[in-house]
């Protein structure tokens, strides 16, 4: 069984084993390809079946710390040696890290090539490798270098769960909760009766397609963050202050549910987030196990925050919920009330803003 979801002009393909689709789809555009993975053990097992037939297979060291130009420079030189051409298709496997890397390497070389991206974390699956986002990190910020250029098709390999630690899913739920927080609802209250479920009997494929389908609605509307597309920042102006502050010791996720819980109590001082809704939130985030206090200093925060690619001119914007299932974005908040947000996320919850 498989779902595809073709709503942002190239197929989004969700399966428990997406390689035949891919090898379709490699076949459609020539059948020359190479093959960038992720060099940890778990997705390199997969990528070197699905680099069966392939020009090169090329193994990259990732990581957020090494989301950098030397990374990139490593990865164009390695196609460069691998002899691939313009019209070759550039399939990269791996997470969020891989997503951004890869397509801006595929975006760069040869003045660009097709590429296809194999998303095997759940952060991939719902978010980093759907819609047109590739990105390095510098070093005064996250994801301050990239360009906005989508792939030719994107395979949610959905078994490829089962090899991720516990950890790892667990993080990956901060983006699905984002996801739930937007549009409320069925998905939203889904999440609440699967949370007290062990994540094996989930069903992790009509999960993901859910929330492939909530980004992937926002971003027909808004391809290049004009507007709409920053609702999908929730949560993530703190968390990714949380994860540079901490020098990437925090992961994306655990930033990201940190952010959520950060948002709703700064909500609670400028749209009016019920107390109520504000509670449901944390409640579901601490029945996953998620993250939700932290030692990072606020002022180290409020300077990573600074060099935020959203920010306009001297002011910062936030998404913010007033309900769940009504996000708001471009609020501005007083910095005293911020600095209050980020003194409070130190303490475990209570939660009264």
């Amino acid at each position: 069984m498989n779902v595809q979801n073709e709503r942002l002009g190239y197929p989004i393909v969700i399966a428990h084993d997406v390689r035949a689709s891919l090898r379709e789809a490699i076949r459609a555009r020539g059948g020359r390809f190479v093959v960038l993975y992720d060099a940890q053990p778990a997705v390199a097992s997969l990528a070197k079946r699905l680099a069966s037939g392939a020009s090169a297979g090329i193994p990259v060291r990732l990581g957020e710390r090494r989301k950098t130009f030397a990374t990139l420079e490593v990865v164009l030189d390695a196609l460069a040696r691998a002899g691939a051409e313009r019209s070759t298709v550039v399939v990269g496997v791996g997470g969020g890290v891989a997503a951004d890397l890869f397509g801006l390497a595929s975006a760069l070389y040869a003045r660009g090539t097709p590429y296809l991206h194999v998303a095997t974390s759940l952060v991939a699956m719902v978010d980093a490798a759907i819609g047109g986002k590739t990105g390095v990190d510098l070093a005064t910020g996250k994801n301050l270098a990239g360009a906005f250029r989508n792939p030719a098709g994107v395979f949610a390999h959905v078994d490829a769960l089962r090899t991720l630690p516990y950890r790892c899913v667990r993080e990956g739920l901060a983006e699905v909760v984002k996801a739930g927080i937007i549009v409320g609802g069925d998905l939203f209250e889904s999440l609440e009766v699967l949370a007290a479920h062990p994540f094996s009997r989930w069903p992790w494929l009509e999960l993901v397609a859910a929330a492939v389908d909530v980004k992937a609605a926002i971003v027909e509307r808004d391809p290049r963050e004009e507007g709409e597309r920053a609702l999908l920042n929730l949560g993530h102006t703190f968390g990714h202050a949380y994860e540079r502050a901490s020098g990437y010791r925090i992961t994306h996720g655990a930033a990201v549910a940190l952010g959520l819980r950060a948002a709703g109590l700064l909500a609670q001082r400028v749209t009016r987030f019920s107390q109520r809704d504000h509670l449901r939130v944390l409640a579901l985030l601490a029945l996953l196990e998620m993250p939700l206090r932290t030692s990072v200093e606020p002022r180290a925060v409020m300077a990573a925050m600074a060099s935020d690619k959203k920010r306009r001119g001297r002011r910062q914007q936030f998404v913010l919920p007033r309900r769940i299932g009504d996000v708001l974005y471009d609020c501005e908040a007083p910095r005293s009330a911020v600095l209050e947000v980020l003194a409070l996320m130190r303490r475990a919850p209570a939660d009264r803003g």
